[in-house]
């Protein structure tokens, strides 16, 4: 009989001391790095304005302008314009911030430029409940967005009311119409939802999970909360701080209530009927990230851009990108960033793993994938390993532990930029989520 709470405790210890070099970042000239070869790539694209910011938000966001956000937006899309002109070539973009839809005009536009340019077959944006209005998707359905991803976190009105979005974005009974009335216009409409938030209950819970069954969204990303050191400063005097002994209750609850009608298509996204996810960092080859505060992963080297907008805008107007630093990942490292962000996706495929590492991955990492069939983490199969129950888990831990490690590397870049980013008191939750790192 395994002592859980202790292998929880010791995986995530081991985790934190394996990837400890993940983000040591350098100076990085602004030019585009060159296109890989091969391989399927994907485009983030960050819009960080929001009409609110939020205490315990550890994504990169400032404070809405619309003439700001009109500027932006054109830089970005000239960024844009530089990776096309540099070869190269996305399956998929993801608009995430901040709110992408508190610019829908200037949104379409951009999605337009990115189909046109690079002629993607899937198009995500994120949005919050105060934006499912008819004047906003209908245009963005129009554009081609194929994945609507709305910020809910709770159906409880309690918890609304401690978040400071009860009135902002209306209460459960408000929302669950709107996304109704959402519901069939896109092909994905997909509902973010937190758990483990400070004063969330385990009946809160369970009704949240019966409510999602009865909507007509087909994917539910169900994020544990995540925090990082100035983020849960704020929280502390305001919400109270989670409790992270409840974590695996919160997480098998979820699992169970959410059967048979959804199955997991990554370690906290769920869809219905298992019609497909949208972790692009679990499945493409490499992603860019365009805009302020974005992050790439490109041949085997992190990247990210410059916070400051104004310092954006300013590489953009020099035929720059946005990027400033990077951190070339060793051998080793690389091939554990590889095993961490595929069995995200559940599976690693051993064919995809010698056309990408070769032979040595599986000396390199033996330890690994030993200790995760003998933990029952995973199951070994002809075609490479499937992540169990038990193991996701695991791997939710160590994403959450991963991302808390891109959150603290966002505070040390945001502290340069405080009077830039609007920062205020006010209370709520942002409408994005962490489904990538390049956030």
């Amino acid at each position: 009989m395994f002592n859980l709470p202790f292998i929880d405790s010791f995986l995530l210890r081991a985790f934190r001391y394996r990837t400890r070099g993940f983000l040591r970042m350098e100076e990085a000239p602004g030019t585009v790095p060159p296109a890989p070869r091969e391989g399927q790539g994907y485009l983030y694209l960050h819009v960080p304005f929001c009409e609110v910011l939020c205490p315990f938000c550890s994504f990169h966001r400032v404070q809405h302008h619309h003439g700001q956000a009109q500027r932006y937006f054109r830089s970005l899309r000239e960024e844009i314009r530089l990776y096309h002109r540099a070869g190269y070539r996305f399956s998929g973009a993801y608009f995430g911030g901040g709110t992408p839809t508190t610019e829908p005009g200037e949104l379409v536009e951009t999605i337009a430029l990115v189909r046109e340019l690079f002629g993607v077959r899937e198009v995500s944006v994120e949005t919050n409940p105060k934006d499912l209005r008819p004047e906003i998707l209908v245009p963005l359905r129009a554009a081609g967005v194929t994945r609507l991803s709305v910020g809910v976190q709770s159906f409880d009105d309690q918890l609304l009311k401690e978040m400071d979005r009860f009135k902002k974005y209306g209460s459960s009974e408000e929302i669950q119409a709107h996304l109704r009335a959402a519901a069939g216009m896109f092909p994905t409409l997909n509902i973010d939802l937190i758990f483990n938030q400070p004063h969330q209950s385990l009946a809160s819970l369970e009704r949240d999970l019966d409510i999602i069954r009865s909507l007509g969204a087909n994917q539910v990303s169900f994020y544990p909360l995540m925090t990082s050191p100035t983020v849960a400063r704020r929280m502390a005097g305001a919400m109270g701080l989670p409790d992270p002994r409840r974590l695996r209750e919160f997480f098998t609850t979820i699992g169970a209530r959410l059967q048979p009608d959804f199955t997991p298509t990554s370690a906290w996204c769920f869809t219905r009927n298992g019609q497909g996810s949208d972790e692009y960092i679990a499945d493409a080859d490499y992603y860019v990230g365009a805009g302020s505060g974005a992050f790439s992963f490109i041949d085997g080297a992190l990247y990210t851009t410059t916070f400051s907008l104004e310092t954006y805008a300013q590489r953009i107007a020099q035929g720059l990108t946005g990027i400033t630093t990077r951190h070339r990942l060793s051998s080793g490292d690389l091939m554990r960033y590889s095993l961490l962000m595929r069995m995200f996706g559940l599976r690693l495929d051993r064919a995809w793993v010698l056309r990408r590492h070769g032979p040595r991955f599986f000396r390199r990492l033996w330890g690994e994938l030993r200790t995760m069939e003998w933990l029952g983490a995973a199951r070994r199969d002809p075609g490479g390993w499937q992540l169990t129950e038990r193991g996701r888990y695991w791997l939710m831990l160590m994403m959450s532990a991963f991302f808390e490690s891109v959150n603290d590397y966002r505070d040390a870049m945001r502290a340069h930029i405080r009077e830039e980013q609007g920062e205020s008191d006010t209370l709520c939750v942002p409408a994005s989520s962490p489904a990538g790192v390049s956030k």
